[in-house]
C-alpha cells in the first residue's frame, strides 16, 4: 500500500520536494543567460535525483541493512562517519549524476536555442498613389 509506512511514499515525497527545489533554482538563477542557467539547474537535479546504495551495520554483530538513498546523502553520511567505502560510492554516483544533469541542460539549450533569422528579400509593395496620403482631421458632426 502506498500510504502505510512505505518507502515508495518516502521517495515520492522526496522527488516532489526536489521538483520544487529544481524550479526554485531555475528562477533564482534568472540573472544568468539561458545556457549556464540550464546547466546549473540540471546539475543540481542530477545531484538530487541519482540514487546510490548504502550498507549500515545493525546492532547485532555481523548483520547489515542495505538500501538506496540519494547519492548526496550517502556521500555526506560516509564523510561524517569516516566510511571511505560509502563516501567513494556516493561521490562517484553523485559526480555521474551531475555530469548527466549537465548533459541534459546542454541538450535542452541546444534543442530550444533560437534559430538564426535569414534575411529574405522583401516584396516590393505597389503604391496605389504616388503621394503619401495626408492626415485627415477628425470632424464632429
Amino acid at each position: 500500500m502506498l500510504f502505510a509506512n512505505s518507502m515508495s511514499l518516502l521517495w515520492l515525497s522526496y522527488y516532489g520536494l526536489s521538483l520544487l527545489v529544481l524550479v526554485a533554482t531555475y528562477f533564482a538563477l534568472a540573472w544568468l543567460p539561458r545556457l549556464p542557467r540550464l546547466v546549473v539547474t540540471w546539475c543540481v537535479a542530477g545531484a538530487m535525483w541519482v540514487p546510490a546504495s548504502f550498507r549500515l551495520p545493525l546492532v547485532e554483530e555481523g548483520e547489515f541493512y542495505t538500501g538506496w538513498a540519494p547519492a548526496a546523502m550517502v556521500a555526506a553520511v560516509g564523510f561524517l562517519e569516516h566510511n571511505t567505502t560509502a563516501l567513494r560510492g556516493g561521490l562517484l554516483w553523485l559526480i555521474l549524476g551531475v555530469a548527466i544533469g549537465a548533459c541534459v541542460g546542454i541538450a535542452l539549450w541546444w534543442w530550444r536555442r533560437s534559430q538564426p533569422i535569414h534575411d529574405t528579400p522583401q516584396r516590393r509593395q505597389v503604391e496605389e498613389s504616388p503621394q503619401p496620403a495626408r492626415r485627415r482631421e477628425p470632424v464632429i458632426n
